[in-house]
């Protein structure tokens, strides 16, 4: 496994981070513990959560995942040994239960969801506290074409100042962002600089290779700005697996169960999606080792979150490590990028 340095941090992360987000709602905690165990044995020392997991949200099971990586902590006694991050959600996203669904990025609510993780996660402290999404209304989850709205938000300021404070109560040791623009990331960046507040180490965002967008704005500040991609949906939500193809809907994966994880599913993502699953078969190689992999081997990108419903898609996307793409292969997914590019935002 290769390591790498969490943003300006002294902390360095596997390559591949373990994503949990299934865990409570189409995995169990005894699958949890599997899925950990075998990463761990792996050499991911990785794991990433949030307050609002399992995905899709619901009050029923809101925290669920966040309890399981607790109990396994707990039972393994071996908290010490990860890197562990976990997310404040924010405000929409049809979340109404959690703290009167009035969420802000202010100081109240910042201690109240960080407390509760920590008890639910049975740790004195999270090593990276992430921003889930922006509060302030702007382009995140897909959403396209910009439309200006002037509304109250919570000051960035006040943000990094609360979040600073906990840092130095010693319950997180850095702060990421998550879903965020370029604008956003870059102010928060210049607070910090100017204010002696502590850097964004992270930002995780979406990246696969049906949705590249994060190389025209953010790329760039990632590299300049040491404020590395922590790449969530490598695999378009398992559609560059190839087992969605010919409109295939396998019994317990997620776009069969769930209707909401539409984003890659529109008519131009299929077919792109049908030619990159096509280039890796005449390549011999796993379709989704080779998604993988592409994204890994960016210089942008700090760490690839993985993530499975079984041991099996797991020990698979833990091979894509060892797997080294070709020139001529790299060739190949760059003419189909030039001819489809980005067809899933």
């Amino acid at each position: 496994m290769e390591y790498r340095q969490l943003g300006r941090s002294d902390l360095c992360v596997s390559a591949l981070c373990l994503g949990s987000m299934t865990w409570g709602q189409q995995n169990d905690e005894n699958e949890g513990f599997a899925q950990i165990d075998r990463a761990k044995a792996c050499g991911i020392n990785f794991l990433d959560t949030a307050e609002m997991y399992p995905v899709p949200p619901r009050a029923e099971t809101y925290g669920a995942t966040e309890r399981i990586i607790g109990n396994y902590f707990k039972a393994r006694g071996n908290r010490a040994d990860w890197i562990l991050a976990s997310k404040i959600a924010g405000p929409g996203n049809g979340i109404d239960y959690i703290r009167g669904g009035n969420l802000k990025h202010n100081r109240q609510h910042i201690v109240a969801a960080l407390n509760e993780s920590l008890k639910r996660l049975q740790t004195d402290w999270i090593d990276l506290y992430q921003l889930h999404w922006p509060e302030r209304s702007t382009n995140f989850f897909g959403q396209l074409g910009y439309r200006h709205q002037e509304q109250e938000f919570t000051a960035l300021q006040e943000t990094l100042e609360a979040l600073g404070e906990q840092v130095k109560a010693g319950k997180i040791r850095h702060i990421g962002l998550s879903n965020e623009t370029p604008w956003g990331t870059m102010k928060f960046l210049q607070l910090a600089d100017s204010l002696g507040l502590p850097r964004v180490v992270s930002i995780q965002n979406p990246y696969n290779l049906l949705n590249r967008g994060f190389e025209v704005g953010l790329a760039e500040v990632a590299m300049r700005e040491q404020c590395g991609l922590l790449a969530y949906s490598p695999l378009a939500f398992g559609m560059l697996s190839g087992k969605y193809e010919h409109g295939a809907r396998p019994a317990n994966a997620r776009i069969t169960l769930f209707s909401r994880f539409a984003r890659y599913t529109n008519p131009q993502a299929i077919a792109a999606c049908s030619r990159y699953v096509a280039l890796a078969r005449q390549h011999d190689l796993d379709p989704a080792q080779m998604a993988l992999a592409f994204v890994t081997r960016q210089p942008f990108v700090t760490s690839n979150i993985i993530g499975a419903t079984n041991l099996e898609q797991l020990e698979s996307n833990l091979g894509s490590v060892e797997l080294k793409l070709s020139q001529e292969l790299l060739e190949a997914i760059e003419a189909i990028h030039r001819e489809q590019p980005n067809p899933a935002p």
